[in-house]
């Protein structure tokens, strides 16, 4: 009789296989359970949940904001008695969510409306348990929580998602939200101000007090446009005596009683930039507001030097009269929100113009007329020299920049031709966002581009641009300068923690844009605010700025050296050899008359040939430290506001 042959043993690697996958089965299966468990355990009748005796604040912070106005949040709830646990959500558990009795979000929104990276784990967990039918509508059902968002409405579609996300995964898991989402724009300037009347609104609800004496915010940002301002009554003083419009404050809405008529600030279909509550926050600032968007301001240089004070770094690397410079912009708005905005964000927003324009003749007419007037002002303030007062009533230099984006208005060749034309020299700062608009500009007498990072991942850290393609808008940027043939300039922030160790990178940049010149400056610090985080502790010493300076000459191989500094202002300027330096001697000054000489001619014409020969006070490493010996120095000593001291 035949035998049946015995099956082949398994080979141990078979064994092994089965052996895994058998046993991440039963992991992923036990894994399961537990979820599911852990999740339906608080409503066994056997074990209910014990409620926290404290509540949360927890934030979603990409750069900081919502992490700051946390923390207000927490110091205010406390003055008012109410105990909260500010929560870092790296190191919060989520399922111990059904604990809570109290909770509250401050959220911005990161790429592609998702929740910022400190806060997706949270965010996941909500999403898939709102999803999970096994789960339930119950699980939160002893929550009660509110939102609160930090956005840009020129995001679109995904402005605040964020915030609506978590309002919408928590209701679906039984919490019961106090109040609708508000939604703060970082665009209109009054973050704060909308962030402290939705904190006094959850102290209203936590006490059961009667909110008809609350203001009349709007629950939401996105419900304000068809917000109807007979449903609650404001409080006297939250009234301004303007115009107000319904998008850009967030839901403020004047009461009853106000006789102000809403606009949303359009005009024949077209909508003015600068709105009123954004005027009213740069007019603050000291900006005169030109028309519906421009601005002009008096730089605090002009007023030095009128007084006899020493001049901008302009002044000693360039040759400008510092009392003769108007600051100005044609346009208000700007495609990036650097960490570093020396205006905190007040202004306006954009990828592209879509705002009323303005004549720019008519701009450059008011702008001349309203820095007059504050030149006028200055008459009769100590120190200001009658001469110096004269000369600065007919302005011969115009720096471009202030906030915003210059390049975007639609006309801005035609103002810079009429500043030209009324022999004024023009200064313009760009982002590098809009590469196809610096080709098409006309003879600057220089042209900047802001290279505030020297790599991806910093730049977008740093500028916090609103192109997705950032990045290749920016290098492109630096190529078109090498076509232009009147002088070019790379403008450097140094901010310490941020980017000035990256001295590789920038001198890798160098060869794309080929500029003619190199400004380093260091960061100023103009204070911290709910979209600014910056500290003393970013802002590098005159000796770090020197030192990055010479590093990068080095790494340029020769091509560019360190040729001026200002010690005031912890500036530094890289110029390049083969142009700047002629027989040992730094050429980086500006033959102004010849410029406008050259304009208008009509013919083409370099760099080369409106240089003059820089002043031996200027130059890197003279003792004077780029201070004009024809000026009088005044040291402030730091005690107590003391009297200044003349040097």
């Amino acid at each position: 009789m035949a035998k049946t042959p015995l099956a082949p043993p398994l080979s141990s690697s078979r064994l092994a296989l089965v052996a895994l996958l058998s046993a991440t089965s039963v992991f992923f299966l036990w894994k399961s359970r537990r979820r599911l468990r852990v999740l339906l355990s608080p409503y066994s009748s056997m074990n209910p949940p014990k409620p926290s005796p404290r509540g949360k604040i927890i934030y979603a912070s990409a750069t900081g904001t919502s992490r700051s106005l946390a923390g207000r949040l927490s110091d205010y709830l406390r003055s008012h008695g109410l105990a909260f646990d500010l929560v870092d959500p790296r190191h919060y558990e989520p399922e111990d969510l059904p604990k809570e009795a109290l909770f509250l979000i401050v959220a911005s929104t990161w790429e592609e409306g998702r929740p910022p990276p400190d806060a997706q784990f949270l965010g996941r967990w909500l999403a898939e348990s709102a999803a999970d039918f096994r789960v339930g509508s119950l699980l939160l059902a002893k929550c009660r929580f509110a939102v609160f968002g930090v956005g840009s409405k020129s995001y679109g579609d995904s402005f605040n998602a964020a915030a609506k996300d978590f309002s919408k995964w928590m209701r679906a898991l039984g919490a019961s939200e106090m109040a609708p989402v508000w939604e703060g724009d970082v665009d209109s300037g009054d973050v704060d101000e909308v962030f402290e009347l939705w904190s006094r609104r959850i102290v209203a609800l936590l006490k059961g007090e009667d909110l008809k004496k609350e203001s009349g915010h709007s629950v939401s940002m996105v419900e304000s446009v068809g917000f109807d301002e007979s449903d609650e009554e404001v409080e006297e003083e939250v009234l301004e005596p303007v115009v107000v419009d319904m998008e850009d404050i967030a839901g403020k809405a004047p009461s009853r009683r106000s006789s102000l008529a809403l606009t949303n600030g359009w005009e024949n279909g077209v909508r003015d930039m600068v709105t009123p509550v954004i005027r009213v926050n740069l007019e603050k600032q000291g900006y005169k507001i030109i028309g519906s968007h421009s601005g002009v301001k008096l730089c605090r240089w002009t007023k030095s030097q009128l007084r006899g004070r020493g001049g901008c770094y302009k002044h000693s690397f360039y040759g400008i009269e510092s009392h003769r410079c108007m600051e100005a912009t044609p346009s208000l708005a700007c495609a990036n929100k650097c960490v570093f905005c020396w205006r905190h964000h007040t202004n306006p927003v954009g990828k592209s113009w879509r705002w009323k324009m303005d004549n720019p003749l008519e701009i450059v007419d008011v702008a001349i007329d309203e820095h007059t007037k504050m030149i006028k002002q200055m008459k009769g303030v100590p120190g200001v020299k009658p001469e110096r007062l004269s000369e600065g009533l007919s302005p011969r230099h115009c720096a471009l920049s202030l906030v915003g984006e210059p390049i975007m208005y639609p006309e801005i060749n035609t103002l810079v031709d009429e500043l030209h034309r009324r022999h004024i020299s023009t200064f313009l700062v760009t982002n590098a966002q809009f590469p196809d608009r610096i080709k098409m500009l006309k003879p600057i007498t220089q042209l900047y581009v802001s290279v505030d990072a020297a790599t991806k991942d910093s730049l977008k850290a740093i500028d916090r641009p609103l192109f997705g393609d950032f990045w290749e808008r920016f290098l492109d940027s630096l190529k078109a300068l090498r076509d232009k043939e009147q002088r070019t300039v790379y403008r450097l922030t140094l901010v310490k923690g941020w980017n000035a160790e990256d001295v590789e990178a920038y001198a890798n940049l160098l060869g794309i844009g080929k500029p003619d010149l190199v400004e380093i400056k260091g960061v100023t610090y103009c204070g911290s605010s709910a979209t600014s985080k910056l500290t003393m502790d970013n802002v590098p010493w005159h000796s770090d700025v020197k030192a990055f300076s010479e590093a990068l000459a080095m790494k340029s191989s020769g091509e560019y050296e360190v040729a001026c500094e200002h010690a005031h202002s912890c500036c530094v300027l890289l110029a390049k050899v083969d142009k700047f330096k002629i027989n040992g001697e730094w050429y980086t000054w500006i033959d102004y008359e010849r410029f406008h000489e050259l304009v208008a001619s009509g013919k083409s014409f370099k760099t080369e040939d409106y240089m003059a020969r820089t002043p031996s006070w200027a130059v890197y490493g003279a003792e004077e430290g780029g201070f004009d010996p024809d000026q009088s120095r005044y040291r402030k000593e730091r005690r107590h506001g003391a009297a200044s001291v003349q040097t």
